[in-house]
This record gives structure tokens, C-alpha cells and sequence, in this order.
């Protein structure tokens, strides 16, 4: 939808794709909302709690033959007539001239296209004689509608594939109509799993809560653990992890597979509730791609260089940082510097040079000194120029050290531990579904109604053997995204919940077999 009908009919309107990409639409809907002919719309979501949302999630939505401009999942809350409803539209407007689009909008613009242009659904249907749905749980009604667009009444044979209990979206977006009824009654199973062994197979198959499962694991013989904690050794949880990792996982596999830190929420809410997010464990949690006031161009790249060294996603690092760099070096007169696609690649170019310094940033971020740091700004500074030929404002290029170095419990040092210890990568369960990791940490969080944490319900189904599906409809989203996390590791599982709530379940656990560390006791 997106390659073959969505940037068709944008480039057809003349206008250049810089990016599709929710994070980068944000970090320029905010940067354009300072403009004064936004002025009442900024005064407006200064006033309203998280309010710099509704310009954030402003996407198009195909209704009554034209583009309207709605919320990511619910119209703002002004209508479209008033002063608010025209800056909000005109702001999302500008941006998509500019070719800057959030990824839901590629689905409205596809619609458009497909209603407008209804040759184009023979000619793609005869394109594709076979279509493979992967992840299936997840695409959405609007996904599904269009998809049927297109290959409902052709003889195209679309094969869906997927794992309901792996969905990671809200129940908003969920798929309607036929697509609900996926999968089909007769539909083949899949039970056996080559990514981990029996005793991560036994904690995936008591967390399905969408469908009853049991899982076979045929993968590498694993451990389970539970870290307990409290509000003093929060900051612990994550080097603990580390360091089992570095004993459980063999070298080579922990090297190519960095250990990975998970969690359900981000950020810190309004609530007192303790811990909320993945914040609570790891200061100065910045997420990846995610725009910071005032930030410097070296934290964005030490956070790509570590997406890109975790070998996560490199493209979506190297993209990453060129928006960041975008974001530094500002044209002062016509449209913003090029999308990373669009770069030349041959040396003799300036494109080709800007290419080389973005590698030696994500390969030597971590590593820069001020002197170094400065050197390369220099190099930077001359190559931008060049790009864009014009005149830019160059902003965020100081120098900043990076932050301290973890520490074990009791002030030890990583670096002296016996066993060398290989950094976790830390970020959302959703932003890990697909991914194979060779030991998986998930730490308790807030589940979105703010009463229950979801490691600790976790446990407490496992424990009591409980039905997954008698439990809350909160607690089932909760704990489904915890098994989302819990299918990622080949080698090590860790789960850390609060002391005070898990302790209960510590000796059903170690009689099953895991191993469960108190880090109050230590």
C-alpha cells in the first residue's frame, strides 16, 4: 500500500517524500508550531494537559471523497471551522507539501488514490498473483479495507499468517468485519518454537490470553529468572541483568545479540504509583527518535550509534540520525535538507561526504572527546553547506560528556566484573515484536489504566494457573504484551517486579525452576 499506491500518488501532486515516520513528523510539527501564524493553536495546547499531542498525532483521514485532518485516534477537540481547526490544518498541510507524512497517512492517501484512479486496482491485483499477510493480528480495519480494495473480488490469493496473542495495539484500531473472524476455523498451527527451549516455552504458553496455547520449545536450553526490587535498588535491576547475561549467554551470541530491556511504557505519568515506566530503571531514558527540547546533536548520536550497534534495525539508526542532523543544520531560505534515500552516494558529491560523516558518527559517537567532537562539526558544518547550497542555522552542535557509566550494587564498576559485560539495549515491548535477543529483561510497569502493574499480573496467572481469559480486560492487554516480550530470547528471561508484590509467588517460581534474586538482600 505504502510503495505501490500511497507514494505514487504523493509524488504524482510533485511533491518530494523526506519521510514517513510518526517521530520525525513530530520533532517538525513541533518545530513549526513556534511559528507566529500558529500562535492561537500554541496557546491553546500550552493550556491543555499533554496537549502538544493534538498537533503531534494530526493525520489525514479519507472522508467524503477528500483529506480531512483528524487525530491519531480521535478528532481534536475544537472543530474544523474554528481559528484552532485552521491552524491545525493548515500546520498539516505545510508539512505534507513539505513531505513530511506520519504513517497512517499513507493509508488515507492510498484510499484516495484507489477511489479516484479505479484502474489501478486491476493492474496492482494482476501485479501480485499472491500476497503473504504477515503479523496478521495487527492490521488494522483500515489496513484490511483497503487490502480488500484491491484483492477482495480478484483472483489474487492473499494468505494471512499471525499470532493473536502476540497483537501489541489497542482494541481501537482492531480489525472489524471478516478479518475478526482470523484466524479460520481448520487454520494450521504453528506449536513449535526454534527460538528458545522448554522452560521459556512453558512462561509464553501460561501468558496467551487471546487464544490457549502451548507452546513447544525446540530452541537452545534457557533460564528464567525474577528480579525483586524496590524504590532504593530500582536503579539496579538493569546492570543485575547485565551481568547475568554476561555468565548465561555464550560470547559470541551475546555479541551479535545484545541483551535487550524492555518495557510496556516509556515515560513517567501523573500518577504516584511505583515504577510507572522504563525511566523508573534507567535515568535519563531518552527514547529513540522520540524529540527532546533543546537537544544536543552528539545525544542524538549516541543514541543511534547504540541502535545501531545493538543491530536492532541500522537503517532505522542511520535514518534516525540524519533527521537529527536535519533538525541542527536549518536552510534559512526554501525547503528543508533532502530524506536520507535522496543523498548521493559517489564520494565526489557532497551527498557521498555527508554519507561518510553520518557512518563515523555511528560508529564513534560514544568515543568522541571535545577536541574530536569539534573536529567532526567542523568537517559537518562545511559538508551541510555544500548540500544545500544556501545559506543554514546551525544549532545543538556543543559538546555534552556522555552520562556516567553504570554501576554494579555497592559501587562496583561493570568493567571490573570477572565476566565481560555486554551494555543492554533498552526500549518499548512494541518496538521489539519480530526481534530475536539472546537474553530479555522486562521490567513491571503501570498498565494503562494506572491500578495494576503488568509483570506482577504476569506472575500471578503463572502461579495460580489462572484463565487468562476471566481476567480484566486491562490485565489481558497488559499481560499480552508481556508475552510479546517473553517469546523474544533464545537464552535468558528475566522478569522484575516490585518486592513488595512479588515476592508471593517467589517460591512457586523457584519450585518451577527459575531463579529469583532479591536485590534488596544484597
Amino acid at each position: 500500500m505504502h510503495t505501490f499506491l500511497a507514494l505514487p500518488a504523493v509524488r504524482a501532486k510533485g511533491v518530494e517524500v523526506r519521510s514517513v515516520d510518526d517521530a520525525a513528523f513530530e520533532t517538525a510539527a513541533i518545530r513549526l508550531l513556534q511559528r507566529p501564524d500558529y500562535s492561537t493553536l500554541r496557546s491553546y495546547v500550552e493550556r491543555q494537559r499533554d496537549g502538544t499531542g493534538i498537533v503531534t498525532g494530526a493525520t489525514f483521514t479519507y472522508k467524503d471523497g477528500e483529506l480531512v485532518v483528524t487525530g491519531a485516534t480521535r478528532e481534536p477537540p475544537f472543530r474544523a471551522e474554528t481559528t484552532c481547526g485552521k491552524q491545525l490544518s493548515s500546520l498539516k498541510w505545510t508539512l505534507a507539501h513539505r513531505g513530511v507524512f506520519r504513517y497512517q497517512d499513507m493509508y488515507a492517501i492510498a484510499q484516495q488514490y484507489l477511489t479516484e484512479h479505479p484502474g489501478i486496482v486491476p493492474a496492482v491485483s494482476a501485479r501480485f498473483p499472491f500476497v503473504l499477510l504477515d503479523e496478521m493480528q495487527d492490521t488494522s480495519a483500515t489496513q484490511h479495507e483497503l487490502l480488500d480494495l484491491v484483492f477482495a473480488s480478484s483472483p489474487t490469493v492473499v494468505q494471512r499468517v499471525g499470532d493473536t496473542n502476540q497483537g501489541i495495539y489497542s482494541d481501537a484500531g482492531a480489525m472489524s468485519g471478516p478479518a475478526s473472524a482470523f484466524p479460520l476455523p481448520g487454520a494450521a498451527e504453528l506449536p513449535v518454537s526454534r527460538r528458545f527451549g522448554p522452560q521459556i516455552a512453558a512462561v509464553a504458553s501460561r501468558l496467551a490470553v487471546r487464544r490457549s496455547q502451548q507452546i513447544h520449545g525446540a530452541g537452545p536450553d534457557g533460564q528464567v529468572a525474577v528480579l525483586l526490587f524496590d524504590e532504593a535498588t530500582a536503579t539496579d535491576v538493569v546492570p543485575t541483568f547485565e551481568r547475568m547475561a554476561a555468565v548465561i549467554v555464550p560470547e559470541d551470541v551475546l555479541l551479535r545479540r545484545p541483551p535487550r530491556v524492555l518495557g510496556a511504557r516509556q515515560g513517567r505519568g501523573g500518577s504516584h504509583a511505583y515504577p510507572q515506566s522504563i525511566s523508573c530503571y534507567v535515568p535519563g531514558y531518552t527514547p529513540p527518535g522520540r524529540p527532546t527540547a533543546h537537544r544536543a546533536l552528539i545525544d542524538a548520536a549516541r543514541a543511534a550509534g547504540t541502535q545501531w550497534r545493538s543491530g536492532a534495525d541500522s537503517h532505522e539508526a542511520a535514518t534516525e540520525l540524519w533527521n537529527a542532523l536535519r533538525a541542527s543544520f536549518t536552510p534559512l531560505t526554501g525547503e528543508g535538507l533532502p530524506a536520507l534515500g535522496r543523498l548521493e552516494r559517489s564520494v565526489a558529491t557532497p551527498g557521498g561526504r555527508v554519507r561518510i560523516l553520518l557512518r563515523e558518527l555511528l560508529f564513534h559517537a560514544a568515543a568522541f572527546d571535545e577536541a574530536g567532537w569539534g573536529m567532526i562539526t567542523e568537517q559537518l558544518t562545511v559538508q551541510m553547506k555544500l548540500l544545500a547550497d544556501r545559506p543554514l542555522k546551525a544549532v545543538g552542535l556543543e559538546f555534552t560528556p556522555a552520562a556516567a557509566a553504570a554501576t554494579a550494587p555497592g559501587g562496583v564498576p561493570k568493567s571490573s566484573a570477572a565476566v565481560p559485560v555486554v551494555p543492554a539495549v533498552p526500549g518499548t515491548i512494541q518496538s521489539a515484536k519480530g526481534e530475536t535477543h539472546a537474553a530479555t529483561l522486562i521490567l513491571e510497569c503501570l498498565e494503562k489504566n494506572g491500578k495494576k502493574f503488568d509483570v506482577t499480573e504476569a506472575l500471578r496467572m503463572v502461579a495460580e494457573r489462572s484463565d487468562p481469559q476471566r481476567e480484566l480486560k486491562s490485565v489481558q492487554a497488559a499481560v499480552q504484551l508481556v508475552f510479546v516480550g517473553a517469546a523474544r530470547p533464545t537464552h535468558l528471561l528475566v522478569l522484575a517486579a516490585h518486592r513488595d508484590r512479588g515476592k508471593r509467588y517467589a517460591e512457586v517460581m523457584i519450585d518451577a525452576g527459575w531463579d529469583v534474586r532479591d536485590l534488596t538482600e544484597h
